[in-house]
């Protein structure tokens, strides 16, 4: 993704990937349980304003990346809006009855999915995996043997692509284009998929004889070519964690967006 365009670094890039890994995985849980949509929306605008000002990432491409989420937002209101139970109905034309119990809910069902998916490319787009796995070795004392298996696997997926390419380009090269239909398809999934398997199961063996001689299974101490620690970036992105529930928990209860304040109960 880098090769594409420039990423500039900003203090969301600079903070620890395991203090990001766990905060964001402490705030996922947290919007679990928000049953006021007012709530999750304006934690949902939150989060899209650090991720489109602070992830150092092209506005343009930003978009690109959001818009498949967008479309999940769309998909899981939607289906819940026209489809979902309810006593109070507003509309009804066949199968599709809208009423307000699933209009609140269905609005609630998309701010959660669309919040979800925000708070992942804040961290995927703001954390390089190497860093990530030496900072999960150093400050979570994850054993070595682990998280470099995991930087093994992550390495191999390029390569895979790259071989890939390889022999699609070869394909072609010989002109040997197998036929349209399920015979042409059978044909080009028997064509790439064993030697791929094969090439990445010595690869594999490769790479677990490599770490063994490098006395990984060894439960010392090692030294690491990256030093990751605890700065105040970490300090700054735990502080915007804390406050973004609570001054968006204010907000929903000063300046509702919806009439219902918990989409579980309903009154007439």
């Amino acid at each position: 993704m880098n090769s594409l365009y420039h990423v500039q670094e900003t203090w969301l890039t600079r903070v620890n990937p395991s203090i990001k890994l766990v905060l964001s995985i402490f705030l996922f849980f947290y919007m679990i349980f928000i049953h006021n949509p007012t709530h999750l929306a304006y934690l949902t605008i939150v989060l899209s304003v650090i991720l489109y000002v602070y992830s150092g990432h092209p506005f343009k491409y930003l978009l690109l990346f959001s818009l498949p989420f967008v479309l999940v937002f769309v998909s899981s209101a939607s289906s819940m809006i026209f489809f979902g139970r309810g006593d109070t109905i507003w509309y009804k034309w066949g199968i599709v009855q809208i009423s307000e119990e699933s209009f609140y809910r269905g609005i609630h069902l998309g701010f959660r999915a669309l919040s979800f998916a925000i708070l992942g490319m804040i961290f995927a787009l703001t954390t390089k995996p190497v860093l990530l796995f030496y900072s999960m070795m150093q400050q979570l004392r994850i054993p070595s043997k682990y998280a470099y298996s995991f930087l093994a696997s992550i390495r191999m997926i390029p390569i895979m692509f790259e071989e890939f390419q390889t022999l699609r380009h070869a394909l072609i090269i010989r002109q040997a284009v197998p036929e349209k239909g399920l015979k042409g398809f059978y044909k080009k999934l028997h064509f790439f998929s064993i030697p791929l398997l094969a090439h990445s199961i010595r690869r594999a063996q490769r790479i677990a004889v490599a770490m063994e001689a490098k006395r990984f299974t060894q439960a010392t101490e090692r030294t690491y070519y990256y030093e990751t620690s605890v700065r105040m970036w970490d300090v700054l992105f735990f502080i915007v964690i804390l406050l973004a529930p609570l001054i968006t928990f204010f907000l929903a209860d000063a300046f509702p967006l919806f009439d219902r304040t918990d989409v579980r109960y309903f009154t007439n």
